[in-house]
């Protein structure tokens, strides 16, 4: 199993994107989740457009989810929304 890289972007802040003064982000191993955890993980890469945000979460939080298979980096954006708890958790925020 691969860790998992994760970033928080968007918001009202702007969060993590060019220009913002604030980073969020932390790492997960695939292996520390739960059964249902990585079933939604793996969910998200099969079909990442599945979960599109509705418009009134434009000012929302979005998480930019990297993983590595088989040497080749797969990332997929999500709303907030989308996201395991276990992996919203492992984000800390730091200011550039």
């Amino acid at each position: 199993m691969s860790n998992l890289k994760i970033e928080k972007l968007g918001g009202l802040a702007g969060v993590g994107l060019p220009g913002s003064k604030l980073k969020s982000s932390g790492e997960q191993s695939m292996s520390a989740l739960s059964a249902d955890d990585q079933a939604a993980v793996e969910a998200m890469f099969r079909d990442p457009k599945a979960r599109r945000e509705s418009p009134q979460m434009r000012d929302g939080f979005r998480y930019r989810i990297t993983r590595t298979v088989n040497g080749k980096a797969e990332t997929v954006e999500v709303p907030e929304s989308a996201v395991p708890a276990a992996l919203q958790a492992c984000v800390t925020d730091r200011l550039l």
